[in-house]
């Protein structure tokens, strides 16, 4: 229940004040020191007790509307000196509760004092010449109170005899629709084999919801987290955070394919629309546009992408055969599983051979191209190699299809392997222009900014892609990622811990944990995640007890050099030019440092985009060799912006 700001002037709870009107919190009295964002949010708390006071709500009454991109990082800050100043915390909350992913909740019990006149007390105010006003005001309450009752009696009464139908208009009177998600759509073909024609499908559609500006679609990750569960639709919801779900079957019998979907209301569970949709093969980009602008009008928006309004270059078209080795190539690229790489690699190669008017195909293709450069993986082609069957893929599909997001997409990488920033950037504004609700767009924007070292930009990207896709281990990390490159190592540790909550193989994410405790001097939980990572990575267990008999005897200057030697050996998997660098850094060996570095510049190594930011880099920075380096890398004139 709202405070009644019209006949109170504090509020207490435990052993505080606020006093709303001076804007002063006190302890038994005593004032303490509260800038004035952490004593707004306290208020906005207070006003709704026991209730959840989303982050919205805090950045609308707290934070002017032209700081949005701030917000993120101001409102940890706040909330920390909040907690600071009333000696509460997150983890063992007395006051303050952080619900995930939803904003806070004050739960601790409160009371809201009378007002009492100047040299009197709340007692004897009734029995003071100035107290009529008081006794005026409560007999004033009581006849609202009164007429509050007769209200709901009268209500209840409609309701009971269901007058008018009035029970049955509130039941399905119209909510509004702000989130969507769209569940994995499942397989009726009869034939497993035909799981990955299901799975594209369900990608299509929200790939065309996703286009949507004013409606929040969940990623294509987050809703494969549900594929084949026991959970109830609700349970979904709750966990997604959206309005509604979208759920449906595909099947496809010889060259027709059937869909059905349906729409329902997250909070009672409720169906409120469903449809089928059966075409030819050949016109199954119709088949799917259709659908999403079905749903979309069943929101209560528009979808700009349909087969009446957009022109022919809008619409991704291929030969049925294509699109088929397309779907598998997608399906393989996901597995996660390093072998089916060279099976994705085939399948675009096929879809392109069939269809070479395919541009979503050239697309997928290069970023199999700018995966093998980015990460070195020796798939049988080299990284410079790599790099340019990227570029001439990625433009052929520019070409063919100038406004599809994801082709936009694989553009950004290209412009990242060629260290051209200012092209990077124009192609992330472009992809999110044509989809504003492509996670991963969001997320490699958020990255490319940290990269660039503006953090509080690259932190609200990565806040609007946990939105997007608030299930997933990978999102979850590279917020992790982003906040380590910013220096905030609590909260890089903070959302690594939440990236192994939702997977706990995720290895990356023990990775950026290492780090983050490195930069924190917490050495002993930097080596056990170390430890856990080296599992995954199939090192020996021998190997293993020499890095922990290496930091136990010699402490983490030892460790770091006894990695050195097991990969000079070929004991381990030999270690890159930029990670030696890197190594050699965190051991003040500056001169060893940019000796692997200019290797690593030689190399084109895609990791050299974060040098500028890294923190075990950080001493180099004075240096001329390394000043060059940031030259010659079109970096030089940004160090120091934010």
């Amino acid at each position: 229940m709202a405070l009644p700001a019209s006949n109170t002037n504090r509020v207490q709870f435990g052993v505080f004040e606020l006093d709303l009107q001076g804007a002063e919190l006190r302890k038994q009295g005593v004032k303490i020191k509260l800038q004035e964002q952490p004593l707004k949010i306290l208020q906005v708390l207070l006003e709704n007790p026991g209730q959840i006071v989303s982050r919205d709500v805090l950045r609308k009454r707290v934070w002017p509307a032209d700081t949005f991109v701030e917000f993120d990082q101001g409102l940890y800050a706040a909330m920390a000196r909040l907690r600071d100043a009333l000696g509460d915390s997150s983890e063992s909350p007395r006051f303050i509760e952080t619900v995930a992913r939803r904003g806070y909740r004050f739960i601790a019990p409160i009371t809201a004092p009378s007002i009492v006149p100047p040299g009197g007390n709340a007692q004897d105010s009734e029995r003071r010449p100035g107290g009529t006003e008081t006794l005026i005001f409560r007999r004033l309450v009581a006849s609202l109170l009164a007429g509050l009752l007769g209200g709901a009696l009268l209500l209840s009464i409609v309701l009971w005899f269901d007058l008018g139908g009035m029970r049955e208009w509130l039941r399905n009177r119209p909510t509004p629709i702000h989130s969507l998600a769209v569940l994995p759509l499942e397989n009726l073909s009869g034939d497993p084999e035909q799981e990955y024609f299901a799975d594209g499908m369900t990608d299509e559609l929200i790939t065309d919801l996703a286009q949507l500006h004013n409606l929040r679609v969940i990623s294509r990750t987050s809703a494969m987290h549900y594929k084949k569960t026991q959970k109830t639709l609700p349970e979904i919801a709750r966990e997604l955070n959206v309005d509604a779900v979208v759920e449906g079957t595909v099947a496809r019998f010889g060259n027709r394919v059937r869909i059905r979907v349906q729409l329902v209301r997250a909070s009672d569970d409720r169906h409120l629309w469903a449809k089928a949709y059966e075409r030819e093969f050949q016109d199954v980009f119709v088949l799917q546009s259709d659908a999403a602008h079905e749903i979309a009008e069943q929101v209560g928006t528009s979808v700009e992408k349909t087969s009446k309004q957009l022109p022919a270059s809008r619409m991704p078209t291929m030969k049925p055969i294509a699109y088929e080795a397309y779907l598998r190539g997608l399906f393989y690229s996901r597995t996660g599983n390093p072998s089916d790489a060279q099976k994705a690699k085939a399948n675009f190669q096929q879809a392109i051979q069939e269809d070479p008017q395919a541009g979503l195909a050239y697309a997928a293709l290069a970023n199999v191209y700018i995966f093998e450069a980015y990460y070195d993986t020796h798939l049988g082609t080299s990284r410079m190699e790599a790099a340019a069957n990227a570029r001439a893929l990625a433009h052929k599909a520019l070409e063919l299809n100038p406004d599809l997001a994801t082709i936009h997409l694989t553009m950004t990488g290209i412009a990242e392997i060629d260290w051209d920033w200012a092209e990077a950037e124009k192609e992330y504004r472009r992809a999110l222009e044509l989809e504003p609700n492509s996670c991963e767009a969001h997320l490699s924007y958020g990255m490319f900014l940290a990269a660039q070292g503006s953090f509080p930009k690259a932190t609200s990207e990565t806040q609007i892609a946990l939105q997007l896709d608030p299930v997933s281990a990978q999102t979850y990390d590279s917020s992790a990622f982003t906040y380590y490159l910013a220096g905030e190592f609590d909260h890089s540790i903070e959302q690594g811990h939440k990236a192994l909550e939702m997977d706990p193989g995720y290895e990356d994410a023990h990775a950026i944990l290492f780090y983050s405790y490195l930069q924190k001097g917490m050495y002993d939980q930097a080596v056990e995640e170390f430890v856990k990572s080296a599992a995954m990575w199939r090192y020996s267990p021998e190997s293993v007890a020499e890095f922990r008999t290496a930091y136990k005897t010699g402490g983490i200057r030892a460790f770091w050099n006894k990695q050195i030697e097991l990969s000079e050996s070929k004991r381990l998997p030999a270690i890159g030019n930029f990670d030696l660098a890197s190594i050699y850094a965190l051991l003040g060996q500056n001169t060893n440092a940019l000796k692997y570095l200019e290797k690593a510049w030689a190399e084109r190594d895609p990791k050299m985009g974060f040098i500028r930011v890294l923190p075990e880099l950080a001493g180099l920075h004075t240096m001329p060799r390394f000043q060059d380096l940031l030259r010659r890398m079109n970096l030089e004139e940004r160090v120091g912006s934010s």
